[in-house]
């Protein structure tokens, strides 16, 4: 499989390191902010899109940008009809539009708040657990996450997918909360707060309390190499790659996330 990478930060370099040690072949780096013509991987690097062209005939594009950039990213990707997997948190305010315009070019688009195959399974479990609880009034629900200082995005769009799992989940309760309350919550509120310090790659903790007892589930990253294997994973599954190394197949065409992914890996 042949991928453009579009993002040269930390999770853009796991990306490739990740890709060449599953025989896959990067066909170009895109980051206006990279010196270098060239990664360690042997991939040229791009300036802008429009330096890159079709960016060496890539299969995919895997894109880890800035909430700021990714509209654009997505947009001329789309136009390109290149298949492409989003991994950037901040910008789905506007997935409608973005949907309307991956249709109407008949392209490819998959995206996730958090690729990690642990945060995903994490969903599932506590939306579960939201499931069992939401019969007895007496255990509120609410969290935390908290991330690196140079995270941009409050609250973190593993936060915001999260609680839609425990909405959907429950009847009790309606609306998430992420601001600073100077009140108490309303029965049907989740206050769900947000913390940036230092470089911790992210947490986050569901917490349902009563009075006699507390519930806590979390699931904490340990690095940022679960989100490059599941982005890698995520792209393989794009195109109809076989498997590491394999070529690229049939592309499914449309806007998926992450959840179509793991509902073929879980068969359900």
């Amino acid at each position: 499989m042949h991928i453009a990478i579009i993002g040269y930060g930390k999770m853009g370099r796991l990306i490739e390191a990740q890709a060449l040690s599953r025989n896959h072949r990067i066909t170009g780096v895109v980051d206006p902010f990279i010196k270098e013509t060239q990664t360690p991987g042997g991939a040229p690097v791009f300036k802008t899109l429009g330096d890159g062209g079709n960016l060496g005939g890539a299969d995919v594009a895997i894109e880890f940008t800035r909430p700021d950039t990714v509209v654009e990213n997505i947009t001329a990707l789309v136009e390109r009809h290149i298949p492409l997997v989003v991994g950037t948190t901040g910008w789905t305010d506007q997935l409608d539009e973005l949907t309307q315009l991956v249709e109407r070019a008949e392209a490819s688009l998959l995206w996730a708040s958090n690729f990690s195959l642990g945060v995903n399974l994490f969903y599932r479990i506590a939306a579960f657990a939201a499931h069992l609880v939401d019969p007895f009034p007496e255990y509120d629900v609410g969290g935390w996450e908290a991330h690196h200082h140079k995270k941009v995005d409050s609250p973190s769009g593993t936060a915001k997918t999260l609680i839609e799992w425990i909405l959907s989940s429950m009847e009790r309760k309606k609306t998430p909360v992420w601001e600073t309350l100077h009140r108490s919550p309303a029965p049907e509120e989740i206050h769900y707060s947000s913390l940036r310090v230092g470089s911790m790659p992210g947490i986050h903790t569901v917490l349902f309390d009563s009075p006699a007892d507390t519930l806590e589930i979390t699931h904490t990253a340990r690095s940022r190499e679960g989100f490059a294997s599941g982005a890698l994973v995520a792209a393989e599954w794009l195109v109809g790659c076989p498997g590491p190394g394999g070529p690229a197949g049939t592309v499914q065409q449309g806007v998926f996330t992450m959840d179509y992914v793991l509902k073929d890996l879980l068969g359900v």
